[in-house]
């Protein structure tokens, strides 16, 4: 059977980020997906210069449509840009248990807009997190959440999601892209463990949405039944190699999209 996942998120129209990756990721990944569009940006691989957001009202009925015609086997959250909209997935979600649920606090884009209002995060942390089956902050968004500052070293790293663990998702998975050094390491930490995954980088410019590319892969993953250390697995592997393909594509003069078909385009 093949499984359905629903990603919750902003739309990028430039296809990079945002639900269209998460779409992209989640079929290049065995599901079939869903989108709930939390809000409409203006950008390009330049970055964003525009925000609309949808009402949260109108979020919620996305969501019910969903819930109550479909089949959901996991979803995805990512852009939630403020404490309204925040609230209305985190109600609309409180029923459906027994759903893996991948959260991407998404809070800068890569031009450094920022995607986030700052009255979101109380409600990000408090009702959204301890829903998550798997968290997947990058180290500047795992500081923002605890109050501290990002990692630094391996150590701060397992730390900072230890305490984000604390606050109630399964399991969190460090992205620590933003470390100096010539590897990209990222930890899945759980109340009992921490498991590294090691990544060589990749030097190219055409990195955009690869949270939301990760974060989709997991979802469709934990959806086929994988474990969370498996689906990690999975995952990192097809986000690296669409990242070791980006450059094939030509797309926009910033920072371009993933090739988030890159195993098919080579068949």
């Amino acid at each position: 059977m093949i499984p359905n996942v629903l990603s919750i998120a902003g739309s990028d129209p430039s296809g990079g980020a945002g639900i269209q990756a998460d779409i992209k990721a989640i079929s290049a990944n065995g599901a079939f997906a869903m989108a709930v569009i939390t809000a409409l940006t203006a950008q390009s691989t330049q970055g964003v210069t525009a925000i609309h957001l949808v009402p949260p009202d109108f979020v919620k009925g996305q969501i019910a449509a969903i819930f109550e015609d479909i089949r959901v086997d996991a979803v995805k959250i990512g852009m939630i840009a403020n404490a309204g909209i925040a609230a209305a997935v985190a109600q609309s979600l409180q029923a459906q248990t027994g759903i893996p649920i991948v959260l991407d606090p998404v809070m800068i884009a890569k031009g450094g807009a920022a995607l986030l209002q700052a009255d979101a995060v109380n409600t990000l942390r408090d009702a959204l997190l301890p829903m998550a089956t798997l968290l997947t902050p990058n180290l500047p968004e795992a500081a923002y959440l605890l109050g501290t500052k990002p990692a630094t070293t391996r150590a701060e790293m397992a730390a900072q999601g230890r305490a984000l663990c604390a606050l109630g998702p399964q399991a969190v998975l460090m992205k620590g892209g933003h470390l100096d050094g010539a590897e990209s390491p990222d930890c899945l930490v759980t109340t009992d463990d921490v498991t590294w995954f090691e990544v060589a980088r990749t030097q190219t410019v055409n990195t955009h949405g690869t949270g939301c590319t990760l974060s989709s892969a997991l979802a469709a993953q934990l959806a086929h039944g994988q474990t969370p250390t498996a689906a990690t697995a999975t995952a990192k592997s097809y986000v690296a190699n669409a990242i070791a393909h980006a450059d094939a594509l030509s797309v926009g003069s910033g920072h371009g999209p993933t090739h988030h078909f890159a195993a098919l385009y080579s068949k």
